[in-house]
């Protein structure tokens, strides 16, 4: 029995898929007009048009616990008092770039929160392992937003976009309280990315994956859905939106991955736009689909 103990005690200490915590440790009700992004959604001191509902929505900083760590984190949500689904927002990026902030978070999903969303991001520990301990702290969030007193911790979906949406498959994989997700533009085949796009090897991988050179074939595996489709949550269901004029992230990789999943049967769509990864002059109609999406899987 005491061995048993020890062993579980081991898995849940140690597991990197094991949630410890998500505690809020600070949490700072904070001013847009006194962020940096002020200055792009306003002309001479007003709201522009196109951002007026930020007059409807709440912004916080957060600090919360993960594995015993302290992450940085921030959420929007709307001002009118109620109960409203959750959705994670898993950033972009490695290390300092594509750090998450207000500005970012606002515009990435602000027009979600609008439509009756608390939206949590997390900018992920600073020793980044780019998919590898740091999952815990996007799986950490599933406990974070029992603290907060809009959510409806009962639906709960998630959000990625391009680094972000290979944390969104590793979270699907590992945990059953996603309901669903949207991903954009996420990596599925971190091989093909190396062939791809070379300088992601020497610049991100082998700087962030512990022991990349020695252990490489096995980490790529682990971060790639491609090698672990069918251990997705089978509850959940997907959106995949795919740039067509990807540079970054090789768009073939979704279509990789969209047989895949029509052969094991799992609920999800895949949509193309003519665009690049940043789904540069298609903004309105991202945030339509997305919007869509969660007001049809996870709303309702």
């Amino acid at each position: 029995m005491y061995k048993f103990i020890l062993s579980i005690l081991f898995i849940l200490l140690f597991n990197p898929g094991f949630c410890q915590n998500g505690k809020i440790l600070s949490k700072k009700m904070i001013d847009i007009t006194e962020t940096p992004i002020w200055l792009k959604v306003t002309e001479e001191g007003q709201l522009k048009p196109e951002f007026e509902h930020l007059n409807k929505l709440n912004f916080y900083a957060i600090i919360y616990q993960s594995d015993n760590i302290k992450v940085r984190g921030a959420i929007i949500e709307p001002k009118e008092d109620g109960k409203y689904p959750v959705v994670i927002f898993n950033r972009g990026g490695n290390r300092t770039f594509g750090q998450l902030t207000i500005g970012s978070l606002i515009m990435s999903t602000s027009k979600l929160a609008e439509q009756g969303y608390v939206i949590i991001g997390s900018n992920y520990r600073t020793q980044d392992e780019f998919g590898g301990a740091e999952i815990n702290d996007v799986l950490c969030l599933t406990e974070t937003v029992k603290e907060l007193e809009k959510a409806d911790v009962n639906k709960i979906g998630m959000f990625g976009w391009s680094r972000g949406g290979m944390m969104t498959y590793l979270a699907l994989q590992k945990s059953d309280k996603i309901k669903t997700a949207v991903v954009g533009n996420g990596a599925t085949d971190l091989f093909n990315t190396l062939e791809f796009r070379p300088i992601m090897e020497t610049k991100v991988f082998a700087e962030c994956i512990p022991n990349y050179w020695e252990n490489k074939e096995k980490e790529l595996q682990n971060r790639s859905v491609i090698y672990w489709a069918d251990e997705l949550n089978k509850s959940s269901s997907l959106l995949i939106l795919s740039g067509t004029n990807d540079k970054r992230v090789n768009p073939l990789q979704a279509d990789t991955l969209a047989q895949l999943l029509t052969e094991i049967d799992y609920d999800f769509t895949l949509k193309k736009f003519e665009t690049d990864h940043f789904f540069t002059g298609y903004k309105a109609e991202l945030n339509q689909e997305v919007i869509t999406w969660f007001n049809t899987h996870l709303k309702h």
